[in-house]
């Protein structure tokens, strides 16, 4: 499992953007606008294309906390998929059952999801998944164990969760703690602040 050990708030900074969406992050680059570290407000270096694609690259990684293997074996599997490889490599990540968990409003963080899923607290059409990486696809339900419905963490998930779900490949039933991917997620629908084909350009070289 791929673990995050630098703050997000030092992430964020380093990229000069909000990929993580939490409004205080917002508040953060407004009030520090630079780069941590001690020459963080005297040494804003411009990229090269290398390094932009390369940190496009790192960007996608850290969102859906994923090593570099498995970075490698996801955007080969987009590759040999029908489509743009772009789009085919976003769907694998957002399809993965860690994310889908997240999306569906279960935990507040993509990694909290991670360690929600490998503790085994998630049935995937009744049956119990704790692997994070599990691909979903349309057609599946992913519910929350009976025994774990109780727990504070999902009770104060779906207080959280106001109206229905943003996502249209996605649909939840807050009442039973149940979730059903609709379809294969269109790109304009995933809501993630990257660009991707830069990745492609990456690779391709």
């Amino acid at each position: 499992m791929a673990k995050l050990n630098t703050p997000r708030g030092k992430l964020v900074r380093k990229f000069g953007e909000n990929i993580f969406g939490n409004p205080k992050f917002d508040r953060l680059l407004n009030r520090k606008p630079y780069a941590p570290g001690q020459h963080g407000q005297s040494r804003r270096r411009r990229l090269s294309n290398y390094g932009t694609q390369l940190r496009e690259k790192q960007k996608i990684k850290i969102l859906y906390g994923v090593l570099e293997k498995q970075f490698r074996n996801y955007f080969e599997k987009a590759d040999k998929m029908t489509g743009e490889t772009g789009t085919n490599l976003m769907q694998l990540l957002e399809r993965r059952l860690d994310n889908v968990v997240y999306r569906l409003g279960f935990a507040s963080t993509r990694s909290a999801a991670r360690q929600l899923v490998n503790h085994g607290h998630f049935l995937v059409n009744n049956r119990k998944v704790n692997i994070s990486s599990f691909s979903v696809k349309p057609g599946d339900v992913i519910q929350v164990r009976e025994r774990s419905k109780k727990m504070d963490v999902f009770l104060d998930s779906m207080k959280r969760i106001k109206g229905d779900l943003d996502l249209p490949w996605l649909e939840l039933d807050k009442a039973k703690m149940t979730g059903t991917v609709i379809a294969v997620p269109e790109r304009e629908n995933m809501q993630v602040l990257v660009n991707e084909q830069l990745v492609v350009e990456l690779y391709s070289k």
